[in-house]
C-alpha cells in the first residue's frame, strides 16, 4: 500500500507527490509546531476511528511499499523465476512504481494503472480509460484551458505501451459476483422481481448537483415503482446529507423500497449480482463501470451535468448502447441487454501478450 499523512492541513496537500507530502508534513509537525494557525487546525481535527471500528482492509499489517526493497526482491528472484510483475494502481503509486523500474529495469515488468501524464518510458505498460485523453481531442482543446491540460490529461497521444479501457478497472468480475450471489442469496433471492438497484454518489468538481437532482430522482423513481418488484437504494460517502434526507423521507416507509443504512455488511456486490436493472448517478466512473459489466439494463441520471472528459465517457457509453438516460418513463420489467464491459479481462490479456513478446509468462 501507499499511505499519505491524514487530517487537518494534510487534506490541502493531497495534490503533492507522496514523498514530498510526507517530507512537508514532517517539517510542519516538527519545526512549525508553535504556529498559531496550525495549532488551530489541529484542534479542529477529527480523531481517527478506534481500532475496533476500522475495517480489515485498513489493517496496518499491510506494509508501506518500499521501492528499494521491492527492487531487491526482483533482483534476487529474477535469475530463477524471471522478472517480477509489478502492478500499481492510482496516482499516489506513480512515483513508487517508476522508482522500482529505475532501480531494477531488467528485473521488473511494471504496469501502471491510471495515466502518469508524462514520461511513459518509466513503465512497461500503462492502463487508463480512453476518456483520459479527452483534452487532446479537437473538442477538448476548445473546452479545456491550455494552462490546465498538463494537470488533467496526458501530454502525448497514446502509444503502443498504453492500454485503453472504456471505464475504470474494478474487482466486480464474474467470479466475485458469483461468490457475492451465494453470500447474499438468502436476503436478495426472495425479493419480488424485477429488483431495481439505485446507487447514488455525490457532487464532484466536474459534476455539480444538489437537492434539485434528488427531487428529480425521487419523481422518476415514483413513476417506475409500479413496474418494479422491489427497490434497493444505497448512498456513497460523498452523498450530501440533504440529498439523503429527501430520498429517505420519500421512500423510507414504502413497502417495495429498502434503503441501506451504511452499516456493514455492504450489500454492493450482492446488489450487482442479484439486481435486474440499475439506476446510477453520473458522477462515478467506477460505479457505472461495475454496473455496465453485468450486461443488465443501466440507467443514468444527471449525465447532462458532466463536463470535459466525464461528458466524453457518458457519450461513449450511450454510443455503445450500454446505458440509457433515466427519465421515469421506463418499464423496469422490460429488460434489454448489450455486450458487457470487460475491461478487466481485456487489459489482463494485453499484459499477458506483452509479457509473451519478451518470452515471459505468468507462473
Amino acid at each position: 500500500r501507499v499511505t499519505r499523512p491524514r487530517l487537518g492541513y494534510n487534506e490541502w496537500l493531497r495534490w503533492l507527490p507522496v514523498s514530498l507530502h510526507k517530507k512537508l508534513d514532517y517539517f510542519i509537525r516538527h519545526i512549525c509546531v508553535n504556529l498559531p494557525l496550525l495549532n488551530k487546525i489541529r484542534e479542529n481535527q477529527v480523531a481517527p476511528l478506534p481500532l475496533e471500528q476500522r475495517t480489515s482492509t485498513d489493517s496496518k499489517s499491510i506494509p508501506d511499499a518500499d521501492p528499494r526493497q521491492i527492487a531487491a526482491i526482483a533482483r534476487d528472484i529474477s535469475e530463477k523465476e524471471g522478472p517480477l510483475l509489478v502492478v500499481a494502481s492510482g496516482r499516489d503509486t506513480i512515483s513508487i512504481a517508476s522508482a522500482i523500474k529505475r532501480l531494477a529495469p531488467q528485473n521488473t515488468f511494471v504496469v501502471q494503472i491510471q495515466h502518469p501524464r508524462y514520461q511513459l518510458n518509466r513503465f512497461d505498460l500503462v492502463v487508463t480509460p480512453h476518456h483520459d485523453f479527452y483534452a487532446l481531442t479537437p473538442s477538448g482543446r476548445e473546452q479545456v484551458p491550455r494552462f490546465l491540460r498538463n494537470w488533467i490529461t496526458p501530454r502525448e497521444p497514446p502509444d503502443r505501451r498504453v492500454i485503453l479501457t472504456v471505464g475504470a478497472l474494478h474487482h466486480a468480475d464474474f467470479a466475485t459476483l458469483r461468490k457475492a450471489a451465494a453470500e447474499w442469496h438468502d436476503e436478495l433471492a426472495p425479493l419480488p422481481k424485477p429488483l431495481l438497484v439505485v446507487n447514488i454518489g455525490g457532487p464532484t468538481r466536474h459534476w455539480k448537483y444538489g437537492t434539485d437532482l434528488a427531487v428529480k430522482l425521487v419523481d422518476a423513481l415514483c413513476k417506475v415503482l409500479g413496474t418494479c418488484g422491489s427497490v434497493r437504494i444505497s448512498f456513497s460517502r460523498r452523498t450530501p446529507y440533504q440529498v439523503c434526507n429527501i430520498i429517505c423521507k420519500e421512500f423510507v416507509s414504502h413497502p417495495k423500497v429498502n434503503i441501506w443504512d451504511g452499516q456493514d455488511p455492504n450489500p454492493h456486490l450482492g446488489h450487482l449480482a442479484w439486481g435486474d436493472a440499475f439506476v446510477v448517478t453520473a458522477d462515478s466512473v467506477s460505479m457505472l463501470s461495475e454496473a455496465c459489466s453485468t450486461g443488465k439494463p443501466v440507467y443514468v441520471i444527471g449525465a447532462e451535468r458532466c463536463t470535459w472528459k466525464f461528458a466524453a465517457f457518458h457519450k461513449t457509453l450511450c454510443q455503445r448502447g450500454v446505458v440509457r438516460m433515466f427519465t421515469g418513463e421506463e418499464d423496469i420489467s422490460d429488460s434489454w441487454s448489450y455486450p458487457p464491459l470487460n475491461d478487466n479481462a481485456e487489459a489482463a490479456n494485453r499484459v499477458r501478450e506483452a509479457l509473451a513478446e519478451q518470452g515471459w509468462s505468468l507462473g
